[in-house]
């Protein structure tokens, strides 16, 4: 890519209350070990210059990583576009990439392939597309990811403008700027890739399965 990754920051959003999984927080429960934000970190700091966490609780634990914490300015537990909110603010590239906390198997190749489609098509945002199975038919198809993003940090001013009026849906705020989908679907991808946990069932699964290469290279 011609975006350097120097000119990129990661985000990990770790700021939710964690009602799927009986209010406990996210971030911190182990994966194969490891506490899942550490994972989503991990893997993030290996495409990235600078990295930064978004967390509204147990803040010392998240600053062990050895990374930045910010919480939501609102501390109201505003959803993603909060943890966006909390990371442009902070950001100190031109370009914030975020990643859910609870998803410790997006390809390393993401931001790289995200910067790509960025830049090829002149938009303001990159957003993940992944294949997902529709519960009801069974049929497998792609799926915008809006958490897994790329964007311009001058975006900060229309957010702001954006969550002040009230608004809180990902897909609204980025409908209002040039957003360019990049699907995850290539001969060789992993369709877990995306696949993230809500419940402690859904940890265990996700973790009974292969693990993962260990990027271990960028433990703190």
């Amino acid at each position: 890519m011609t975006i350097s990754s120097s000119h990129i920051t990661g985000l990990v959003l770790a700021g939710g209350r964690g009602s799927r999984m009986g209010g406990t927080d996210k971030g911190l429960q182990n994966f194969h070990g490891v506490p899942l934000a550490l994972h989503a970190l991990m893997r993030l700091q290996m495409q990235t210059g600078a990295a930064l966490v978004n967390a509204n609780r147990n803040l010392a634990a998240y600053e062990s990583f050895g990374v930045p914490v910010w919480p939501d300015a609102s501390q109201e537990f505003g959803g993603p576009l909060s943890g966006f909110l909390a990371g442009l603010e902070q950001c100190e590239t031109p370009y914030l990439v975020t990643v859910p906390c609870d998803s410790p198997l997006f390809p390393l190749d993401m931001v790289e392939r995200l910067a790509d489609a960025l830049e090829r098509d002149d938009a303001d945002i990159a957003v993940v597309q992944a294949p997902e199975v529709d519960e009801t038919t069974g049929q497998t198809a792609l799926r915008a990811q809006p958490v897994f993003c790329l964007m311009h940090t001058s975006l900060l001013e229309s957010l702001v403008a954006f969550t002040q009026g009230g608004g809180r849906k990902i897909d609204a705020w980025t409908a209002q700027h040039r957003v360019v989908l990049v699907p995850f679907d290539a001969p060789g991808d992993d369709p877990r890739a995306f696949c993230n946990a809500n419940t402690l069932a859904e940890l265990r699964a996700l973790e009974a399965q292969p693990a993962p290469a260990a990027p271990a290279t960028h433990a703190p």
